[in-house]
């Protein structure tokens, strides 16, 4: 049976866009937030790069489901009717 290569404790993992998805809105929005400006910088070793995109395209799509979501829900709070916002 071949070995399975496992990375050591201090190594990355291969795929960062495999992990858990945030336990809110507002840690998946931080946890984007610093992989853009990680992207942006253009310090990322090239191997890490494109699991770094991956894995902010999946928080994008995970934030975006829970927005979405509660817009759902405030739909139907309004009764199928969005009401105008008023700042005042």
């Amino acid at each position: 049976m071949p070995k399975v290569p496992t990375a050591s404790p201090d190594e990355p993992t291969a795929d960062p866009g495999a992990g858990a998805l945030p336990a809110s809105y507002e840690a998946g929005l931080q946890e984007l937030e610093q992989l853009v400006t990680e992207l942006e910088s253009g310090q990322l070793p090239l191997d890490r790069l494109l699991g770094s995109y991956q894995r902010g395209a999946t928080l994008l799509a995970f934030c975006r489901d829970r927005l979405q979501a509660v817009e759902d829900q405030i739909k139907v709070l309004d009764a199928g009717s969005l009401k105008v916002w008023a700042s005042e």
